[in-house]
C-alpha cells in the first residue's frame, strides 16, 4: 500500500521545485539552497532520468544549445493513464526556458490536434503519438509541427494529482461557480465553486473537464491556470525540508531526459534571475469531423501556427533581449493598451501644466 501511495505524488519538479526555487531565492539562499540541492535532491532525482530514443530529428539543435545559459525547450507531457491501459498525452505544453533572464513561454497544443505523426506516414490526433511511440515520437511530432527543436521532455502521469495536491495542502483555483460534468459518456463529478483551496480530486477534475462550450481550447486554458496555481503555491511554500520527501515518493509518475545535474543547474541559474516572465498561449484552430460519425479533430489555424513558430524562434534565440521577446497576442494587446493609457495620462498632465 505504501508503494502504491508513493507512485501517486505529482512529479512536476520543473514547476514546483525549479520555479519555486527562483521565486524564493532570498529564502533559499538563507537556508543554504546550494548545499540542500547538491547534497540531497540530486540523489533522489536519479530514478526520474529516463532518456528516450528518437528515430526522427526534423529540426537541428543550434550549436549554442550546449551552453548552459542559453534558451532551451522542454515538452511537458501530461499522461492520462489508468490501471494497465496504454496512456495518451492528455496535455502537451511546449515550453521555452530562458535561464539567463528567468523567462518562460508555454504553448499549449490541444489533445485532438490533427497532425502528421513523425515518421509514420499518416495523420492522427497528436495525443495518439504517445500511445504509439511514447515520449520520443511525441517529441518528434511536436518538433515537426512547430518547426522548432524539442530539446527535452518531462512526462507526468495525471493520476498522481490527487495525492500530490493533497500533500501540499491543496491549491487555489479560479472556480467561481459549480462545475458539473454530467455527459452520459463521461465520468460524473461536481466541483463546488468558491472554495479557498481545492483538494487533489477537484484539481484533477478541473483539468479533465471538457463539457463547456470552449472544448479543447478552454481545457488547455484550464491546464495553464492549473500550472499558474501550482507556481503561486510554490511561491508560498515554506517547508523546503519537505522537498526530498516529495521527490522520494514520485515513483513512476515523473520522468525526464534531463539529468539530475541539469535540473539542479537550471534551478541555480533561475535563482539568480532578476525578473520573472511567464507567458502562455493556446494554439488556435477549429474542430470538425473528417467523415460523418467519425472522430472529432482539431485543426490548427495556419496563420496562428506560423505566428507561434516565429514567436518560438524569438524565444530560443539567445541574442534576443528580454525586452525584445515576441509575446503571445493577448499580452501584446495588453501592453498596447497600457501604453495608450500612459500616453493619455501624459497628455492630460501636459494640458494641466499649460
Amino acid at each position: 500500500m505504501k508503494k502504491i501511495k508513493k507512485s501517486y505524488i505529482f512529479g512536476m519538479i520543473a514547476l514546483v521545485l525549479l520555479t519555486a526555487a527562483y521565486m524564493n531565492r532570498q529564502t533559499l539562499a538563507m537556508a543554504g539552497f546550494d548545499w540542500f540541492l547538491q547534497g540531497e535532491v540530486e540523489d533522489r532525482l536519479a530514478d526520474t532520468y529516463k532518456p528516450v530514443d528518437r528515430d526522427v530529428k526534423t529540426v537541428p539543435v543550434p550549436v549554442s544549445a550546449a551552453l548552459e545559459e542559453d534558451p532551451f525547450s522542454v515538452l511537458l507531457i501530461g499522461v492520462d493513464q489508468r490501471d494497465n491501459e496504454i496512456g495518451r498525452s492528455d496535455t502537451l505544453i511546449y515550453t521555452v526556458v530562458r535561464p539567463s533572464d528567468g523567462s518562460m513561454l508555454l504553448v499549449s497544443l490541444p489533445r485532438d490536434l490533427y497532425v502528421e505523426l513523425a515518421g509514420k506516414g499518416r495523420a492522427d490526433k497528436i495525443n495518439h503519438a504517445f500511445a504509439f511511440g511514447g515520449a520520443g515520437l511525441t517529441m518528434d511530432t511536436v518538433e515537426q509541427l512547430l518547426d522548432a527543436p524539442v530539446d527535452h521532455y518531462a512526462s507526468i502521469n495525471f493520476e498522481g494529482f490527487r495525492e500530490a495536491i493533497n500533500a501540499i495542502g491543496g491549491i487555489a483555483l479560479p472556480i467561481e461557480e459549480d462545475i458539473v460534468n454530467d455527459d452520459p459518456g463521461h465520468e460524473y463529478f461536481v466541483i463546488e465553486g468558491g472554495q479557498d483551496l481545492y483538494n487533489g480530486t477537484d484539481a484533477l477534475n478541473f483539468v479533465r473537464y471538457r463539457e463547456d462550450a470552449g472544448g479543447d481550447v478552454s481545457r488547455t486554458e484550464r491546464h495553464q491556470q492549473f500550472l499558474h496555481a501550482m507556481i503561486e503555491k510554490a511561491k508560498g511554500m515554506k517547508q523546503w525540508s519537505q522537498i526530498p520527501e516529495l521527490i522520494d515518493i514520485m515513483g513512476d509518475n515523473f520522468s525526464t531526459d534531463m539529468t539530475p545535474g541539469k535540473l539542479i543547474d537550471l534551478a541555480q541559474r533561475l535563482i539568480q534571475a532578476d525578473n520573472r516572465m511567464m507567458y502562455s498561449h493556446t494554439l488556435l484552430g477549429y474542430g470538425h469531423r473528417l467523415v460523418q460519425g467519425g472522430a472529432w479533430y482539431y485543426f490548427a489555424d495556419e496563420e496562428d501556427l506560423a505566428s507561434v513558430q516565429t514567436m518560438i524562434r524569438s524565444w530560443l534565440d539567445a541574442d534576443t533581449t528580454q525586452a525584445s521577446l515576441r509575446l503571445p497576442p493577448k499580452y501584446e494587446e495588453l501592453e498596447l493598451q497600457q501604453k495608450e493609457v500612459q500616453s493619455l495620462a501624459m497628455d492630460e498632465t501636459a494640458n494641466e501644466t499649460e
